[in-house]
């Protein structure tokens, strides 16, 4: 039992170690990235649902 709990106090001293060399982003970054998304996002659901209204027109002349 001893041995498994220096082992997760191992891990967990390695673990704060390499969270000390994490680079994290700016805020600056971090709202690029997320106005970035989602506009990704609103510009591939209207090009999905341009395409699904076409093939559900398709498929409603084709099953006439």
């Amino acid at each position: 039992m001893r041995e498994r709990w220096e082992r997760v106090v191992r891990y967990l001293r390695e673990v704060r170690t390499e969270m000390d060399k994490v680079t994290w982003p700016q805020k600056k970054e971090i709202i690029g990235s997320t106005v970035v998304v989602i506009i990704s996002v609103f510009l591939v659901s209207f090009f999905l649902g341009v395409v699904d209204l076409g093939l559900q027109r398709l498929a409603g002349l084709l099953l006439r």
